[in-house]
């Protein structure tokens, strides 16, 4: 069972007057209005991305839901959804698994924010559909479907502080069968220092010229083509490629801190094909399959003497690169294939069935042992969606789960919900069933951090991941109130986290990754901990003052516990589960008005905090709160062709600055207050097809 968050209350609250009311997907795979859905289901509406104007799917989740936490860094977006980090979140765009760091951070700049049409996020192990990744929850990014017949332009232009460029142009062509979308994509930064002090040989420095966000450049080109044979039968096929560069200090006065030889360079791809046969007007079949590539290099910019193989293929801890030159990190490849059948059956029975096989390849020279290191996992499910009475449904599933290394294991999930007038009661359980990465099992790297060197090591000899997940929530909804409140409980057996070893447990064969062994090593390993849960409560309320007035809001109180077998001193030692605040909170008011046909103006407040975050090492991120200023001006005349809007917006308006020297964890990475404005332009030829939606409408979010 889900908690219901701040989004869903904005969905509820500020799309009332829009003409159909909020359909959603993600919980059971079916279409279902957000009141029934019977898998508790947040939405982040169209209109509210809008009105939030965030330039990133990082800035818009952490703005809009309590549950989320976010750092900025440079491997990618590190995310935390009720105590559970990127290991344990299953991102989706459009139904299917976003590809990123195998047992890392997510790069969510993959992501278009400015091509999303809606985000639904479902919390805990809930539906059969979703295997692996999916114990802390799942978020589906379901980006815009151009249905306009004719041609279709947008462009959308967006500048900040510290040159923050954000870039979006679009085509869309439709042409009786045959649709096409073609997508760019350009984020940019320069990146900011928040203070230039840094912890190092023991000391703190004052000149160090390490940025608290690094300057960065991505972009990305995407093509999607679709045919409609007929009426019951489409096909399709997508790529994208997708390059970033994250550029670091290259000169300073702290070669051991401050100064790097090399930048970050990331080159991604996806291929993806499948199509949808309708069986009759509810029933169907889908199939999809996709290929993707996440790969990632330093790229030199000095002479670096580095890790490395020398010509006779010995390795070596001085193998010399050169400016230009780059040395491949990490590449990491997966295929992926589903099936899926929906079938409604007689005494309102809703039917779901399907299988995946997904296989994932890695090549990383230098951090894993042998250099390579492969891993698939096949599964079949099923999901009942069961209407007893008119004002009860209850949704049980099945997936069975086999690994190449782990074998077989049967995961159930079962979940209530009870309709009384304006009352929804949702009840929920659910098992979950992850096994290690490639990385978790294999993984050797160092990291240098001043004075200190992190050993990060994979370990062998892990177990898979189970989890159960409780969950019981109720919520009110009238035409100007909304309120909901929902306790959960999420227990983890043989949980994988990293934690501090001993330098004695460090496994024989290793020493080749030490390097020179100068300065303080700190050698961490992955391993099951013995025991690990995250529990809390969600409390949201959603209030409409006026019908241009809303207020509202949504708290967060986390808290988590687990264990590891200490063997030296043969006992349970508690540890903390990096990045765990017990608060979190978010708020908003927001007012729209139409002047006239051609002006209409929405402008909100938005503010966001959290208490204390904990870590094993290198401090706590210190409580903040951060408030923001957004207007949107909309200058779109009824029956033209071309519309045009601007957007424009204060971001931490109080100028909040968290200024913990390098090193060590921050609460916030904002660089304090700082503005934005945006222009777009969109140009249709076309006529908007219209669909309304039923109960009984098959879907496919492609």
């Amino acid at each position: 069972m889900l908690i219901l968050s701040m989004s869903c209350c904005i969905a509820s609250a500020q799309d009332r007057q829009q003409t159909l009311p909020e359909v959603v997907v993600t919980g059971t795979g079916t279409r279902h209005l957000l009141k029934d859905v019977p898998v508790q289901t947040e939405v982040i509406s169209k209109k509210v991305l809008e009105s939030y104007g965030g330039k990133s799917l990082e800035e818009i989740l952490g703005g809009l839901t309590a549950s989320f936490s976010f750092n900025e860094g440079d491997m990618g977006s590190q995310m935390q959804l009720n105590g559970l980090g990127n290991n344990y979140i299953l991102i989706l765009v459009d139904g299917k698994r976003l590809h990123g760091d195998n047992g890392g951070e997510n790069d969510l700049g993959l992501i278009d924010p400015h091509n999303v049409e809606r985000i639904e996020i479902v919390k805990g192990a809930q539906s059969a559909l979703y295997g692996s990744d999916a114990i802390a929850g799942v978020i589906n990014i379901i980006t815009k479907k151009h249905t306009e017949s004719g041609i279709y332009l947008e462009n959308t232009t967006r500048y900040g502080s510290y040159n923050d460029i954000r870039q979006h142009n679009g085509v869309a062509l439709k042409f009786n069968k045959l649709s096409s979308y073609t997508n760019f994509q350009l984020q940019h930064t320069d990146g900011w220092q928040n203070t230039p002090d840094e912890y190092t040989e023991g000391t703190i420095i004052h000149d160090s010229k390490n940025k608290t966000v690094n300057q960065y450049t991505n972009w990305q080109v995407s093509q999607r083509l679709s045919y409609d044979f007929n009426k019951m039968l489409s096909v399709y096929a997508e790529g994208w490629v997708y390059g970033k560069l994250i550029s670091r200090p290259q000169d300073g006065k702290y070669p051991s801190c401050d100064v790097y030889t090399y930048n970050l360079m990331y080159r991604n791809a996806s291929v993806s094909g499948g199509g949808q046969w309708k069986l009759n007007k509810t029933d169907y079949i889908t199939m999809d399959i996709d290929w993707n590539k996440h790969a990632y290099f330093y790229k030199y910019t000095d002479t670096t003497l580095e890790d490395g193989y020398d010509p006779n293929g010995q390795f070596t801890n001085y193998f010399p690169y050169f400016a230009g030159q780059k040395n491949l990190q990490s590449d990491q490849q997966r295929t992926l294939g589903t099936l899926k059948g929906v079938f409604y059956l007689p005494a309102e029975n809703t039917l779901s069935v399907g299988g995946e096989f997904r296989y994932d390849w890695l090549n990383a020279p230098m951090r894993v042992l042998n250099g390579k290191a492969s891993d698939w996992t096949g599964s079949v499910y099923a999901q009942d969606e069961f209407n007893l009475l008119r004002w009860l449904n209850i949704t049980a599933g099945l997936r069975l789960n086999q690994n190449k290394a782990f074998g077989f294991k049967a995961t159930p999930k079962l979940s209530t919900m009870i309709a009384l007038g304006d009352v929804r009661v949702r009840l929920g359980w659910s098992q979950g069933f992850k096994t290690p990465t490639p990385k978790e099992l294999k993984y050797r790297y160092l990291r240098h951090m001043g004075s200190k060197t992190y050993y990060y090591m994979g370990n062998e000899n892990l177990d898979a991941q189970t989890s159960n997940y409780w969950s019981a929530g109720a919520e009110y909804r009238n035409q100007k109130l909304s309120f909901s409140v929902t306790g959960y409980l999420n227990k983890l057996a043989n949980m994988i986290t990293l934690v501090n070893i001993p330098v004695g447990e460090i496994p024989p064969g290793s020493t080749e990754y030490w390097g020179d062994g100068s300065g303080e090593i700190i050698p961490r390993m992955y391993k099951n901990t013995e025991d690990a849960k995250t529990y809390g409560v969600d409390v949201n309320a959603s209030y409409q003052l006026t019908p241009e007035l809303t207020l509202g809001g949504n708290y967060s109180y986390l808290d988590t516990d687990a264990h590891v077998y200490n063997e030296k001193h043969n006992r349970l030692d508690q540890v903390t589960i990096d990045g765990m605040a017990h608060h979190k909170w978010n708020a908003y008011l927001t007012w729209n008005h139409k002047f006239t046909d051609k002006y209409k103006l929405n402008a909100g407040i938005y503010g966001k905090g959290s208490s204390t975050r904990y870590y094993q090492n290198d401090g706590n991120g210190k409580p903040h709160q951060i408030w923001r200023i957004t207007t949107t001006h909309d200058f779109t005349r009824p029956g033209k062709e071309t519309s045009y809007k601007v957007e424009a917006g204060i971001d931490n308006i109080f100028n909040y600055v968290d200024r913990t020297p390098h090193d060590y964890h921050l609460g916030t990475t904002s660089a304090g207050t700082t503005f934005y404005a945006t222009f777009s332009v969109k140009f249709n030829t076309g006529k908007r097809i219209k669909h309304i939606t039923t109960k009984k409408d098959s879907y496919d979010e492609d």
